[in-house]
C-alpha cells in the first residue's frame, strides 16, 4: 500500500487545499510579472508601492491578507482583493481535482493546467494577452502528456487542428484571433486530442457568445469591443477536464439515434 493511500481523506484534503493555496500565491506573483517580463523568481515578492519586502509571516496565502487588513504593512496601501482571491480560487480548483482524479497522474497534469487556467485568464483579462512563457511549454507538455497517454496521432492532430483552425480565423477576422490564442489552444490540442479540442472550441465559442450579448445589451458595448477569448477557452478546457468523456459519449449517442 502506497504511504498517501492511508493518509486519512479529510487530512488529505486539507494539504491538497493548503497546496493549492500556496500555488495561488505563486500564480499572483506571474500574473503580476509576466506581463512586465520581470523573473517569477526574483527578486522575492514585494509592495508594487513601496517596493519592500514581503516578511514571510506576510505571505501565509489568505491569512496574512486578513490579518493586515489588506494593507501593506510598511506603507499602508490598499492590496487588492484579488490576490486572495486568486489564492482560494486555485485551492479550490486542487480540491476539485483531488475529488475528480484522486491521487494519480491525472490529478499531476491537472493542477498543471488548472494553475496555468488562473494565471492565463487572469493576465488576459487585465493586458488582454496570453504570454509565450507560459503557452510554448504548455505545447511542450501538451505533447509529452498527450502522446503517453492519448497517443502520438491523437496528439499531434490535435494540435494542428486547433492551432489550424485558430490560425485560419486569425486571417479571416483579420487579427480578431491574436496569437496567444492560437498558441494556446496549440497547447490543448497536443494535450487532449482532435475530439476534445474541438470540445474546448465549442464551449469556449458559446460562452462568450452569452457574455458578449450581455454586455452588448446590458452594458451597451460596441459589437467592435475587444473581449478577451482566453478565459472562454480556459473555462472550456477546465469543463472538458471534467467533463469532456461524457459530453462527447451524450453527443455521440444523440446522433447515433
Amino acid at each position: 500500500m502506497e504511504p498517501i493511500q492511508v493518509i486519512p481523506y479529510p487530512i488529505l484534503a486539507g494539504a491538497i487545499f493548503s497546496f493549492g493555496l500556496a500555488i495561488g500565491s505563486f500564480a499572483n506573483v506571474c500574473i503580476y510579472r509576466l506581463p512586465r517580463k520581470e523573473s517569477v523568481v526574483v527578486p522575492r515578492s514585494h509592495c508594487p508601492a513601496c517596493h519592500s519586502s514581503v516578511r514571510p509571516l506576510d505571505n501565509i496565502p489568505i491569512i496574512s491578507y486578513l490579518i493586515l487588513e489588506g494593507k501593506c504593512r510598511n506603507c499602508a496601501i490598499r492590496i487588492s482583493p484579488i490576490y486572495p482571491t486568486i489564492e482560494a480560487l486555485t485551492g479550490v480548483l486542487m480540491l476539485a481535482g483531488l475529488l475528480k482524479f484522486g491521487t494519480s497522474l491525472e490529478f499531476f497534469v491537472y493542477a498543471v493546467v488548472a494553475t496555468s487556467l488562473v494565471i492565463i485568464t487572469a493576465i488576459d483579462i487585465e493586458h488582454q494577452i496570453i504570454p509565450d512563457m507560459i503557452t510554448l511549454p504548455g505545447i511542450a507538455f501538451g505533447l509529452i502528456i498527450g502522446i503517453s497517454t492519448i497517443g502520438f496521432k491523437d496528439s499531434l492532430f490535435g494540435l494542428f487542428l486547433g492551432s489550424g483552425l485558430f490560425y485560419l480565423l486569425a486571417i479571416l477576422s483579420n487579427g480578431g484571433m491574436g496569437g496567444g490564442d492560437i498558441k494556446y489552444i496549440a497547447a490543448v490540442g497536443a494535450l487532449l486530442g482532435w475530439q476534445k479540442v474541438l470540445l474546448v472550441i465549442f464551449i469556449g465559442a458559446f460562452l462568450g457568445s452569452i457574455v458578449g450579448l450581455f454586455l452588448i445589451t446590458i452594458q451597451k458595448k460596441s459589437r467592435k469591443s475587444t473581449i478577451p477569448f482566453g478565459p472562454f477557452l480556459a473555462a472550456g478546457t477546465l469543463i472538458t477536464l471534467f467533463y469532456g468523456n461524457s459530453l462527447i459519449r451524450v453527443y455521440l449517442e444523440y446522433f447515433r439515434g
